[in-house]
């Protein structure tokens, strides 16, 4: 792949989380949670910005570093990844929702399912239970940013035409 192509996938790949960190925050703000909503969408606008810089930048676009020094690199130096903080229970919520919106982007691009893989694997690979209070917080937060745009289902919405 060449490096404009990975750039174009790497600025993609940002963009979604973005949307994602604006739609949500709205959604907050029309909530009454105005300074989550606020600093959520400020967080989008600077999502992943280490990934253009150091040995983020040598393994993505050049390839120069080891994979697991650019993966390390990346979690440790940003906030919204649980191991900046040393686990997901003591990441502060702010963080826990962009990561939440970057898992979703992910999940979009790859064309799977996020709430299957935040109950089978996120829950091993950072040690919480969708039952806890780490999976409600998650779940509360995919409900809010995946929810539909219809009232009612899309089945019921075509069977009432």
């Amino acid at each position: 792949m060449e490096t404009l192509e990975k750039i174009e996938l790497v600025l993609s790949h940002i963009q979604n989380v973005q949307n994602n960190c604006y739609k949500l925050g709205m959604k907050l703000i029309k909530r009454g949670e105005v300074e989550m909503g606020r600093i959520l969408i400020a967080h989008g606008q600077v999502h992943d910005n280490s990934k253009f810089q150091g040995v983020e930048f040598d393994h993505l676009f050049t390839g120069d570093s080891i994979l697991s020094d650019a993966i390390k690199h990346h979690n440790t130096t940003n906030p919204h990844h649980p191991e900046y903080w040393g686990s997901i229970q003591k990441t502060p919520e702010v963080y826990l929702i962009e990561m939440v919106c970057d898992c979703a982007a992910r999940s979009s691009e790859f064309g799977t399912d996020i709430r299957v893989w935040f109950r089978d694997v996120a829950t091993k690979k950072y040690n919480f239970s969708m039952d806890d209070e780490t999976g409600k917080k998650i779940t509360y937060y995919l409900d809010l940013l995946l929810s539909s745009p219809f009232n009612g289902t899309v089945k019921e919405t075509f069977n009432n035409n």
